[in-house]
């Protein structure tokens, strides 16, 4: 896979963290802040690292950033230049645009003026720190899309000594298990028929829709 060229627009702790963390896997990084304190902490870390405004369009031409193949607008406190910013990249002609928001709207104005995705971090981690702690039984979840996930979670007690076909797991909640495993062995078992009886030790890997069965698991409601 070619080495993918992003540019990184704000560098605040969102922005640094980007830059950094893109850096460290052979990406090429353009950092561009107003401030030039925050130019000399990122500059040992990335490709470039530039001061100037992103709300300038001729200063953005002039230092290459139509090159990118990806450009994340990291600002997120000023409305006005997240929108100058991420107008300017449409008007580069980059095809994706990844814009960070404080609020929903926030959201919809950055959505409208050409971001391809917006990003509310706060209220994202304050989502998956609390889902932690909600948690029952599930102990991964790997995204797949908005709707599915991979689900990796203990079976509830009640399921322990019952078949997979008198679960009926894909019409109770919509569910395809996909893998099984033991505790104590990482390697996941796909061989396995609707006849295979659950075990006290079993870790249950499965594709489901992400919401539903969270809730069923927070509030305890897997049967």
């Amino acid at each position: 896979m070619p080495i993918k060229t992003i540019g990184v627009l704000g560098l605040g702790i969102f922005g640094s963290s980007i830059a950094k963390e893109l850096s460290e896997f052979d990406c090429e990084v353009i950092a561009v802040d107003i401030d030039v304190s925050n130019i000399n902490r990122i500059e040992p870390f990335v490709t470039e690292a530039i001061q100037g405004d992103i709300t300038d369009l001729e200063f953005l031409k002039n230092i290459g950033l139509e090159n990118c193949d990806v450009v994340v607008v990291a600002t997120g406190t000023s409305l006005e230049s997240s929108v100058l910013a991420v107008m300017n990249c449409k008007k580069l002609n980059i095809d994706r645009i990844i814009a960070k928001a404080k609020n929903k709207m926030f959201m919809e104005v950055l959505t409208a003026v050409g971001a391809t995705t917006v990003v509310r971090p706060e209220k994202e981690m304050g989502e998956r720190v609390a889902k932690s702690l909600l948690r029952r039984n599930i102990t991964d979840i790997v995204d797949l899309d908005e709707q599915y996930a991979v689900i990796e979670f203990y079976p509830p007690i009640k399921w322990v000594g019952r078949s997979l076909e008198e679960l009926d797991l894909r019409k109770r909640y919509e569910m395809n298990i996909i893998g099984i495993r033991k505790k104590t062995i990482r390697k996941l078992d796909v061989s396995f028929g609707p006849d295979y009886v659950i075990q006290n030790n079993d870790i249950i890997v499965g594709i489901a829709e992400s919401e539903i069965f969270e809730r069923y698991d927070y509030l305890n409601k897997l049967r």
